[in-house]
């Protein structure tokens, strides 16, 4: 079944078509889901409610850009207002370095292991890993940010610094890299876009 006869069926309301579509997507959106939620069985909740909300809301696709990054944005939404229904965004961490972990002086490697550092970001405290994500991974500015979490903008800027640094300290510990690189590029190549 083509994209556009995928579209036109879940327009339709076409069971066949929305299975159709699911199936395309729901592994990319879980990856998407899983930066966001606390373990797989969250990521799978907001995984469904996302879908709901893509089969719900399909009538609104404009054709303007691609339809993955339609259903990527919803995605993104969803978990993102899951996670201030449940009060989660507010948990946060003063981190004034509580790993004690020294940079040593060499350089990152080339080639990271994506899923080594996805674990990894899963590691760090919800308000920082969805800044964090939002900034790195789905290129939202912090303006964007501070308006999708009802943040101020330096919150969102301090955010994603403190969860650099905590990142940068527990991929050090996990000897996934050996040095933190300043910019935080290499990030976005974990993003699977």
């Amino acid at each position: 079944m083509t994209e556009e006869a995928i579209l036109k069926g879940c327009l339709n309301n076409e069971a066949s078509a929305q299975r159709e579509l699911y199936n395309k997507y729901s592994a990319k959106m879980l990856a998407v889901c899983y930066r966001y939620a606390h373990n797989r069985e969250d990521a799978e909740d907001m995984l469904q409610e996302g879908f709901i909300k893509v089969f719900s809301q399909v009538h609104t696709f404009e054709n303007r850009g691609a339809f993955e990054g339609w259903i990527r944005r919803i995605m993104v939404h969803t978990c993102i207002n899951i996670l201030k229904k449940n009060k989660k965004f507010n948990e946060s961490v003063d981190i004034i370095h509580a790993t004690g972990v020294q940079v040593r002086e060499d350089s990152v490697p080339a080639i990271v292991q994506a899923k080594q550092v996805v674990e990894c970001i899963r590691l760090l405290p919800i308000g920082y890993r969805t800044v964090l994500n939002l900034y790195a991974v789905e290129g939202y500015s912090h303006r964007e940010i501070a308006t999708v979490l009802d943040i101020e903008e330096s919150t969102s800027r301090s955010q994603y610094t403190r969860a650099k640094s905590m990142l940068e300290d527990i991929l050090i510990r996990k000897r996934i890299i050996q040095k933190p690189k300043q910019d935080f590029e290499w990030l976005a190549a974990v993003s699977q876009r």
